[in-house]
C-alpha cells in the first residue's frame, strides 16, 4: 500500500508540470503580458512606461520559457514559467495581478462553495441511490417505466434553465428566499442553490445508479440468496448495494475536487463568493496568477480524489489489493 501511494504521488508530479505547461501555453497564445498590463491599467491612455514597470513589479518582463541571456540553469530558471509555477509545488500561489494573495482569498472563499457543495453531495448522493434502488425495485413495472422517462426529461433540461427559472419561481414570485447574494443568516442564501443543485443531477445520476443496481440484481450471488428464501428488499440492500458500491464509490470520490473548486454557474448566477465565482471574474479580467493557481489546485484535487478512489476500494472490497 505505502509503496503504491508512494509510487502514484510520483507519477502526480509530471502530470502536475504537464497541466502547467498546457494552462501556460495557452493563456499566453490569447494574451501577452503587454495586454494583460493593458487589462489592468486600463486600455485608454496607457504609456509604454507604465506597462513596462506594471510588468516589471510582477515578474512579466523575462521570457516566457528559455531565457537564452543567462547562464547554466538561469536559462530555465529566470523565466516568466519558472517563477509562476514552481511555487506552486510548495503551495505557494503568490499573488494575483491586482496584488491580492491568492492563497489567503483561496481559504476564505473555500467556505462558502463548501457551504453549497457538500449539501449538495449528501443530499444528492442520498437521494440518487434512494431512487435508483426504488425504480429496481419495481422495475418493469410502471413506476420503473415514469422513474425513467422521469430521468430522461430532467437529463435533457439544461441547468442554466434550473438556475434561472428556480429564481423567478422561488425568488421574484414567492419571495421565499433572496435571489443572490451572501452574508449574515447565510442558509437562506443557499438553500436554493442547493435544492437546484439536488434536483438538476437526478436525472443523470439516478438512471446511472439504477443501470448499475440492475447489472448487480442478474448475478448469480443474488439468486443464491432469493433461493435461500431472503426477501427482495433485504437482497437489495444487503447484498445488491453493497457490491454495487465500487462503481458508487468511482463516481463518488472522483466529485471530491469539486467540492472544494465550486461550481462556476451556481456561484456566479447566485452571487456567491466561493472558488468558482473566483475563477470566472479572474477569467473575465484575464488574471492569469489566479487562472493557473486554480487549473493547478483542481489538478492536484482531482488526483488526490482518484487515489482516495483506489484506496476505497480496498475498504469495500477486501479482494482487491494495491500493490
Amino acid at each position: 500500500m505505502i509503496a503504491y501511494l508512494i509510487r502514484r504521488i510520483l507519477y502526480a508530479i509530471p502530470i502536475l508540470i504537464g497541466v502547467n505547461l498546457l494552462t501556460f501555453a495557452l493563456f499566453f497564445v490569447v494574451n501577452t503580458p503587454d495586454d494583460m498590463a493593458r487589462m489592468q491599467l486600463g486600455i485608454k491612455r496607457v504609456t509604454p512606461e507604465a506597462i513596462e514597470k506594471w510588468k516589471q513589479q510582477r515578474g512579466y518582463d523575462k521570457p516566457l520559457l528559455v531565457n537564452s541571456a543567462a547562464a547554466g540553469a538561469g536559462k530555465l530558471t529566470d523565466t516568466i514559467f519558472w517563477s509562476k509555477s514552481a511555487s506552486m509545488f510548495v503551495l505557494d500561489f503568490g499573488y494575483s495581478d491586482d496584488g491580492r494573495n491568492i492563497s489567503r482569498e483561496i481559504a476564505q472563499r473555500m467556505g462558502p462553495s463548501l457551504a453549497i457543495a457538500l449539501p449538495i453531495f449528501l443530499i444528492g448522493l442520498i437521494a440518487y441511490v434512494s431512487f435508483a434502488l426504488l425504480m429496481t425495485l419495481f422495475r418493469a413495472t410502471a413506476l420503473d417505466i415514469a422513474g425513467v422517462a422521469l430521468c430522461v426529461v430532467l437529463m435533457s433540461i439544461s441547468g442554466l434553465f434550473y438556475i434561472i427559472g428556480g429564481q423567478f419561481l422561488v425568488s421574484k414570485l414567492w419571495h421565499l428566499v433572496p435571489i443572490s447574494g451572501y452574508g449574515e443568516g447565510s442558509f437562506k442564501f443557499v438553500v436554493l442553490p442547493v435544492i437546484i443543485g439536488v434536483v438538476s443531477g437526478i436525472g443523470s445520476s439516478s438512471r446511472w445508479y439504477r443501470t448499475i443496481f440492475l447489472e448487480e440484481i442478474g448475478r448469480d450471488y443474488v439468486r443464491t440468496a432469493r433461493a435461500k428464501g431472503l426477501s427482495e428488499l433485504r437482497v437489495l440492500f444487503t447484498h445488491v448495494l453493497k457490491n454495487a458500491m465500487i462503481p458508487i464509490l468511482t463516481g463518488v470520490v472522483v466529485v471530491i475536487p469539486l467540492l472544494f473548486m465550486g461550481s462556476l454557474l451556481t456561484e456566479s448566477f447566485f452571487g456567491i463568493p466561493g472558488l468558482g465565482s473566483y475563477t470566472i471574474d479572474a477569467i473575465n479580467a484575464q488574471d492569469f496568477s489566479v487562472v493557473r493557481a486554480m487549473v493547478f489546485l483542481g489538478s492536484l484535487l482531482y488526483i488526490a480524489g482518484l487515489i482516495l478512489t483506489d484506496i476505497s476500494y480496498t475498504v469495500v472490497d477486501p479482494r482487491v489489493r494495491l500493490s
